[in-house]
């Protein structure tokens, strides 16, 4: 009995092991082999980027990733440190500091990955109450920042307001004390639109990711977006502004600066704003950003600080740190960042890629298969993309610049200013007079506020649900949103399956169906078999 039990557990586990290997044969009936992948950089995109980890990581993509600024990304992967980085700003050849800043030789694509607007965030408080609805000119955010503007009660304020009159008050710039590719993309905006401005003040032409603070200013330095948004929001905060990703202010329910676009409109950098912006972004011939139209685009609903970030990603065939698992992961990653990730930017405060920067993102995904035959990139294209601001069936058409509302009335130059709220990821309208206090932007113009017009009512009533703000709008379906009920009876939500990546190839389920079945009954069958063969055995001497 134990020599027929013996040979029986051998050819079982001969079994498991032919179907073991049979799952690790190469094909599109096999599964995808991955491995972790590390990356450092922006802080810019960073709270949409661990969003998507934790999305993927289900799947069994494994991804670190770490902040630390642009500057910092880029170093770690020229040091081949990390498999990749996340820059708001390309190599520059030799930094602001004299530094090399090359990827010193290892080869390397740039990969559009986060759009998003660069949004100016502020304290300032008539008496009690935080005003809301600030807009500013480029004109006046530029003298801001290079300390020709220093009180809030500047007349280039006023009549950015319409003529409103904010308290002397002194203001208080925050800006980045580490290399930022925030930072970077605030002083490309300045010397491209504002060059009279700013190059006086940097003593050169050019952007830099570290901002030069003026001895005997009132400037304030922090490490961080997150650093930035806090000392901006804190106790002793009154009087400050500071530049972040938009999505920052939106998480923390704080306001953030309406900024006047060449339409003659202020605006902020919603998901909507900034998408339409970028619709005019080209690439430069190193496919490198170009957003000099975007600057200037005449749409009315053009925000025009908007960006985007590059994930540097590996190219080279014999790079020291990729291997085929590692690229299928960063591959799959991408994907699913570049896809249906990016149904989660608009909530995040961030924007969809439009189809132009996605289309140029799928061109450097395939550089992974050039280094690396292996990988497989099967259904991974802009036809299979579940973005938001297209269709795979007709990708030409862009459904988020379609659905964008138009600004309010009361958001032209000369007009207004609205009483809506800011940094509420929602568009303006002409209701809410009431601002904060009467929740003007849920509850139009039911919120008529008795405060203070220029803090935004302070004490206003909720509207009622009978204004005319619009509801939340479905970046995918243009549809108003509804809220979502649990059908289960224990609070649960479940995600929009959209959202949800798989990570499977053609054939993928079905190959494993069979071997999962046949590895569950191998594992019941030989405990089974074993203790049939111990109740049989004679019982007595040896």
């Amino acid at each position: 009995m134990n020599r027929r039990l013996s040979v029986v557990v051998r050819c079982l586990s001969a079994i498991l092991v032919a179907l073991g290997c049979v799952g690790s044969l190469p094909g599109a009936a096999n599964a995808v082999a991955y491995a972790q992948i590390e990356g450092t950089g922006s802080t810019w995109s960073e709270l949409i980027v661990q969003q998507w980890i934790a999305d993927v990581d289900a799947n069994g993509i494994k991804v670190v990733y770490t902040g630390g600024g642009s500057s910092k990304g880029r170093k770690d992967f020229a040091q081949g440190s990390t498999d990749f980085a996340i820059s708001e700003i390309p190599y520059q050849g030799v930094d602001e500091q004299g530094n090399a800043d090359t990827s010193n030789g290892r080869a390397f694509a740039y990969l559009p990955i986060v759009a998003g607007g660069t949004a100016f965030t502020y304290q300032l408080k008539v008496g009690n109450d935080l005003v809301r609805n600030l807009r500013l000119s480029g004109e006046t955010l530029a003298k801001i920042f290079t300390n020709q503007i220093t009180n809030w009660d500047d007349p280039a304020i006023s009549k950015d307001n319409n003529g409103r009159k904010f308290p002397s008050l002194p203001i208080t710039p925050v800006v980045r004390s580490d290399g930022s590719g925030t930072t970077a993309q605030l002083t490309t905006w300045m010397d491209s639109q504002y060059p009279s401005i700013w190059r006086p003040y940097f003593g050169k032409a050019g952007l830099t990711s570290y901002y030069p603070k003026k001895p005997g200013t009132r400037m304030v330095s922090q490490a961080g977006s997150d650093q930035v948004m806090n000392f901006v929001s804190s106790s002793y905060g009154n009087g400050t502004i500071g530049y972040v990703e938009y999505s920052y202010p939106v998480n923390k329910d704080y306001p953030v600066v309406k900024v006047l676009n060449k339409a003659g409109y202020y605006v902020e950098p919603t998901q909507y704003n900034t998408a339409v912006a970028l619709t005019k972004a080209t690439f430069n011939k190193d496919k490198t950003q170009n957003l000099s139209q975007v600057y200037v685009n005449p749409d009315p609903r053009a925000y025009p600080i908007s960006s985007y970030s590059y994930m540097i990603i590996p190219t080279g065939a014999n790079d020291p740190r990729m291997t085929t698992a590692k690229r299928q992961t960063l591959a799959d990653f991408l994907y699913y960042s570049l896809c249906a990730g990016q149904t989660k930017a608009g909530p995040y405060g961030y924007s969809p890629l439009t189809l132009n920067l996605v289309k140029e993102g799928f061109s450097q995904i395939a550089l992974l298969k050039k280094a690396d035959p292996a990988v497989d990139l099967t259904d991974r294209d802009v036809r299979s993309c579940n973005n938001p601001t297209f269709d795979g069936k007709d990708p030409n058409n862009n459904k988020l610049a379609q659905i964008a509302p138009q600004p309010a009335a009361c958001d032209k130059q000369g007009a207004g200013p609205c009483g809506t709220a800011t940094g509420t990821n929602t568009p303006s309208t002409d209701g809410g007079s009431g601002g904060t206090g009467g929740n003007g932007s849920t509850g139009g113009t039911g919120g008529t506020g008795s405060g203070d017009p220029t803090t935004g009512g302070g004490t206003g009533t909720t509207g009622g649900g009978s204004g005319n703000a619009p509801a939340a709008i479905d970046p995918v379906t243009g549809e108003a949103i509804t809220p979502v009920s649990s059908t289960t009876g224990g609070g649960e939500v479940y995600a929009d399956p959209s959202t949800v990546l798989s990570a499977d190839r053609p054939g993928d389920k079905k190959a494993f169906g069979w071997l999962s079945g046949f590895l569950l009954i191998g594992l019941v069958l030989i405990p089974g078999l074993y203790v049939a063969a111990l109740r049989r055995r004679p019982t007595g001497g040896v």
